[in-house]
């Protein structure tokens, strides 16, 4: 059995804060913890813009808190995000989200994350084996 706060996770190794500040995501279980998935708790700056693209991971998103938009960047299409949103991402879409008031939310990886990995725009993780 695996119990932890994110009280305990704050400022280790398992609290990302991406390079411009935009996002920070708390890893609650990672791959390590061998659960075959990983779960985090994401927050997004108001007011960014954030580009995602996760080419080996499937992702599952509920939206806690907040407000904003979810760009499908493939086919131009917009949905509108609010809290209790949810939004899966199967087809490892280029996607963007725009908040527009803080957004607290809520993330599933399927293959989990293994570490400190941050996205990078080939949706590459360098713990993670890119399939032939």
């Amino acid at each position: 059995m695996i119990v932890r706060t994110t009280a305990e996770i704050t400022d280790t190794e398992r609290d990302i804060t991406s390079e411009d500040g935009n996002w920070r995501s708390k890893r609650i279980v990672l791959g390590g913890d061998k659960v075959g998935f990983s779960f985090h708790e994401t927050t997004i700056k108001a007011g960014s813009v954030n580009e995602f693209h996760y080419a080996n991971h499937v992702e599952a998103v509920w939206l806690v808190e907040g407000t904003g938009k979810l760009i499908d960047l493939d086919n131009d299409k917009v949905y509108e995000l609010g809290p209790g949103s949810m939004y899966l991402l199967n087809g490892h879409e280029r996607h963007r989200v725009e908040p527009e008031t803080e957004m607290r939310m809520l993330c599933v990886f399927n293959p989990p994350v293994t570490g400190r990995e941050v996205h990078d725009e080939n949706g590459v993780y360098p713990l993670i084996e890119v399939p032939a």
